[in-house]
């Protein structure tokens, strides 16, 4: 095979042929009499095997690293690794397509909420959350809003297995929701020492569930995770999440 043929079989472009050839992550192949490069089957399974390797995320140190650990095994075993590589790939695409199938689902019933892509159990608790006179429903309100971006964050996290007993979760405690909404969004303009701060962090704890008590570290996800919210209703938060995690311990 020339550069070309052993690029499209696996995938690649010449041009990254040639730079793992400089790198050193591909040997040189030998040469036709005419000068152009002759490439083996060999040659394909570690070209496969770098570009997998790097679709992985590792970076191409790293892949030189492995590669050098994959010196004298066997090409069947080479081989085999990469047939269970492109299994796992198969079963990812799967998986998409199938929750793709569940969105488009959604969309074409007018169902799919305007907070995004989320899961058929999410979902169906937004819009019921959406509907006018519903007990969790708080129209207008800042942390309301912050709440339905959270919990469609949350809906990513969440095992699959678990999003059902969330949303029953959610349910059961929909009726305290907007008298909380109000309480945190009355600390909008507050001071995190603000005696409100404790008691609505109390109140708040009471109705997280068990399952989502979660303490969140100071670190960049605590930053995405707040921005939005003013330091006196982060402080309520944190406290409430701390509260339950330790009730639930």
């Amino acid at each position: 095979m020339r550069i070309g043929e052993i690029a499209a079989l696996v995938g690649v472009t010449p041009r990254a042929v040639r730079h793992y050839h400089r790198l050193g992550l591909l040997p040189e192949p030998g040469r036709r009499a005419n000068g152009y490069r002759e490439y083996g089957i060999r040659d394909a399974v570690l070209l496969a095997r770098i570009r997998r390797l790097a679709e992985l995320g590792l970076g191409l140190d790293e892949v030189g690293d492995v590669l050098a650990g994959d010196e004298g095994r066997e090409l069947v075993d080479v081989l085999e690794e990469l047939d269970a590589d492109l299994a796992r790939q198969e079963r990812v695409v799967r998986e998409r397509r199938a929750r793709l199938a569940e969105l488009l689902a959604q969309a074409r019933s007018g169902r799919l909420p305007a907070d995004g892509p989320v899961s058929p159990e999410l979902a169906e608790w937004l819009t019921e959350l959406g509907a006018p006179g519903h007990p969790g429903m708080a129209a207008g309100s800042p942390t309301a809003a912050w709440d339905r971006e959270m919990l469609t964050l949350l809906d990513t996290m969440v095992p699959e297995a678990e999003r059902a007993r969330m949303v029953e979760l959610l349910r059961a405690t929909a009726g305290d929701a907007a008298a909380l909404y109000a309480r945190l969004d009355a600390l909008a303009d507050a001071a995190p020492d603000d005696p409100r701060v404790a008691e609505t962090a109390e109140a708040l704890a009471g109705i997280i569930p068990a399952g989502m008590a979660v303490e969140v570290p100071n670190d960049g996800f605590a930053d995405v995770l707040f921005a939005d919210l003013a330091p006196a209703q982060t402080a309520a938060v944190r406290q409430a999440l701390r509260l339950a995690a330790e009730r639930a311990a």
